[in-house]
């Protein structure tokens, strides 16, 4: 199986070395090839790869960063000519030089990030910047929220992202959000799916520390189209996860006259690499339609022996006066490296518009 740090190949190097050789005065392939695979280089991996890879670079750059920065851009504009796509999580090193070696020069770099973007993502690199240049930056973004590239657009809202993963913090945008909500008013009618999805991201990670801000949103905007409704719906995913009363008022999800019956677990015993197998019925007792939002909750034994729960989506549609659904499911139990299982007893939940209707217990063994 090829695995993510393989993006870094010899291939790849190759590749990169051909246009390298024309867009950097004096660049030596050869050495360039020697100080890459260094004896460590096999076992470094994709991040640690990534930063080897852009110290590696700088010593064939100019000492001035602004120098520096020119080259970094005629060799993108190289790397397009020779048919290298945007977006190519392997060029994530060139973000990495701006960051590594730029954050004492805020404007070269702010100029760099706004180039680099538009072939890799720079929503990384951008975050020790909002740490140090926080109220600057932040105006800089609302400007580029209307930029006449998607790419720049989407850094204006994924890069000040309250809760980004895999990225340095911003505490003072997780504890005060109002920064960016003139970013997001500016970007939600955005042409560029991507950039809408980076909208409803960024407004997720707000409901996380100020749900009832987000709920105000939610109200503001809807009904402004089908493609705000769904940022709203996106964006309040861990609402809805949460059975927060707010957002299940905002979409009319009562629970009171839905019944849940028949609730089963198949397999009272589940190996690690095999799947719990469950059913239930649900039915609507209301003499009029209801929406209907159902989840199912599988509660993880932790290392300490207490548990925590994960919330799985099932469906979400009307269900007519008096209707009845009966509904299989299974849940793997296959490790993989983000997530590590311990044996014992667990838990499944069935989520009824918001609502716990039932739990039974199963047992998870090696």
């Amino acid at each position: 199986m090829s695995l993510l740090k393989d993006l870094y190949s010899k291939t790849f190097y190759n590749r990169l070395c051909n246009s390298l050789e024309k867009a950097i005065p004096g660049f030596n392939r050869k050495i360039f090839i020697k100080a890459i695979y260094t004896p460590a280089f096999e076992d470094m991996e994709l991040k640690e790869r990534m930063r080897h890879t852009t110290l590696t670079l700088h010593s064939f750059l100019p000492a001035d960063f602004e120098n520096a920065v020119a080259l970094l851009k005629t060799s993108i504009e190289q790397l397009r000519a020779d048919d290298f796509p945007n977006g190519g999580l392997e060029f994530i090193f060139f973000p990495d030089y701006i960051e590594l070696y730029g954050l004492n020069d805020y404007k070269t770099s702010v100029k760099a990030m706004e180039f680099i973007t538009q072939f890799i993502t720079c929503e990384f690199a951008i975050r020790p910047f909002l740490v140090k240049y926080n109220g600057k930056l932040m105006q800089q973004m609302l400007k580029w929220s209307l930029h006449s590239n998607a790419a720049v657009r989407r850094l204006a809202t994924e890069g000040c992202r309250p809760r980004l993963p895999w990225a340095t913090a911003v505490p003072g945008l997780k504890k005060d959000p109002s920064p960016i909500l003139p970013i997001l008013e500016n970007l939600k009618t955005d042409p560029s799916e991507s950039v809408r999805r980076s909208v409803a991201n960024n407004l997720n990670d707000i409901s996380k520390d100020h749900p009832g801000l987000v709920i105000g949103i939610a109200a503001k905007w809807k009904g402004i189209s089908k493609e705000v409704d769904a940022i709203i719906k996106h964006g309040c995913r861990t609402l809805l996860k949460q059975g927060h009363t707010g957002i299940l008022k905002h979409y009319g999800l009562e629970s009171r006259k839905l019944t849940l019956s028949n609730f089963v677990i198949h397999t009272p015993e589940v190996k690690i690499g095999e799947s719990v197998s469950f059913s239930f019925t649900i039915a609507n007792k209301n003499s009029e339609a209801q929406m209907v939002r159902l989840e199912y909750g599988v509660y993880y034994r932790k290392a300490n022996g207490k548990a925590t729960r994960k919330v799985f989506k099932v469906s979400e549609r009307v269900y007519a006066p008096k209707e009845k659904c009966t509904i299989q499911r299974r849940q793997k139990f296959v490790l993989i490296t983000t997530r590590t299982f311990y044996t014992g007893q667990h838990q499944l939940s069935i989520i009824v518009n918001g609502e716990e209707k039932g739990i039974e217990v199963f047992e998870l063994k090696d």
